[in-house]
This record gives C-alpha cells, sequence and structure tokens, in this order.
C-alpha cells in the first residue's frame, strides 16, 4: 500500500542506559551483544527493511541540555527532522521488532493522529505520530517521552502480531531473553 504520506522513524539511542548499566557492570544495552550484533542494529536493520526514512537521536544530540531525558530525545529528533510529514518513534532497545510492524503503524497513520503499536493488549513501539503533532513532539522534555502528547491527541490502539514491539531490554535477562527469542547461544552473565 502506497500512502500519500511517508513518516520518519526517530531511533532514540540517546539514553543513559542506567539499569542496565546498574546491572551488568557497566555495560550499555544497546552496545551489548545479540547474536553477534549490537541491539541497536537489530533495531537499526528492522527500519531499513521497513523502507521508511529515519533519524537516529544520539546522546552527543542532547549533550546541549541538563540531564536529558526520553521527551528531550523526542524532540530533538523532531526538531532535526522538522520537514518530516509524520514521526514513528521508536526506542533503540528493542531488538525484535519487526520491519512489518512500522509499515502498519504507518498505514494507520493515514486515518489517525497518534497510532500505538499493541501486542496482546499491551502498548509497544513505534509510536507514530502526525504532522500535526509536530509543535506538541517539539516543545516536549524530561523522562515522560510523548505520554502527553498521546494524552492530547488521543491513540488508536492498533494491535499487531509482533511481541517485538513490547520487548526491550532494560535488564541482562531481558537481554538474555532475546538470545533464546533469536537462537543465539547463550553468554556469560554481565
Amino acid at each position: 500500500m502506497t500512502l500519500p504520506f511517508t513518516p520518519t522513524v526517530l531511533i532514540l539511542a540517546a539514553g543513559r542506559s542506567e539499569r542496565f548499566r546498574a546491572a551488568s557492570g557497566g555495560v550499555d544495552k544497546l552496545e551489548a551483544d545479540l547474536g553477534g550484533r549490537r541491539v541497536r542494529d537489530w533495531v537499526l536493520d528492522s527500519v531499513q527493511r521497513s523502507g521508511l526514512p529515519w533519524h537516529v537521536v544520539e546522546r552527543s544530540h542532547t549533550t546541549h541540555l541538563e540531564l536529558p531525558g526520553m521527551g528531550d530525545s523526542i524532540a530533538c529528533g523532531v526538531a532535526a527532522t522538522a520537514q518530516a510529514q509524520g514521526w514513528l518513534v521508536l526506542p533503540a532497545d528493542l531488538p525484535l521488532v519487526q520491519p512489518s510492524t512500522l509499515l502498519q503503524v504507518w498505514q494507520a497513520l493515514a486515518t489517525h493522529t497518534v497510532v500505538v503499536p499493541s501486542w496482546q493488549g499491551e502498548r509497544g513501539h513505534p509510536v507514530g505520530f502526525a504532522a500535526g503533532c509536530r509543535d506538541a513532539l517539539l516543545a516536549l522534555s524530561g523522562d515522560s517521552g510523548a505520554r502527553s502528547v498521546v494524552q492530547r491527541f488521543g491513540a488508536h490502539l492498533l494491535p499487531v502480531g509482533d511481541a517485538g514491539c513490547v520487548f526491550d531490554v532494560d535488564t541482562p535477562e531481558a537481554l538474555e531473553a532475546a538470545r533464546h527469542r533469536i537462537g543465539a547461544k547463550p553468554q556469560a552473565p554481565l
């Protein structure tokens, strides 16, 4: 299906990974090995296979802010891609998200302002925002992400058959579960 607009995928990779670092002896979850590739590389691969344009928000993009949070990362990403026709916000710690999920969210944006994929009733990512959300996304700051924008515009929940949209690797145990899901050899504890 070809739609008259194409959103940009914002891959959020600017987080501090504090919980994972604390539990793993200092390892950054996005740099952790998952089947011979970094966690963030799995996400980027899925985005590239979707064919959608993308932009990675790195820590270097938020260093001008004091204690930047997810809201700040989203605002920086939207500012860097201000001419986009919408955005799919995807944290870089969801390595198993499928390209088909990104495409389903994009398609749902044709008739909805905000789209949240869900798997078995659990809300996931990427969250899609139509271009009309631009100013609200640019105004974000802090750690609450885009929750306020989702509440303001209302969310269309989109059931998908992709557990990867809710499966993040916030802990070493979750990373090991991801290894199991892809059939990779277990790693020594971090």
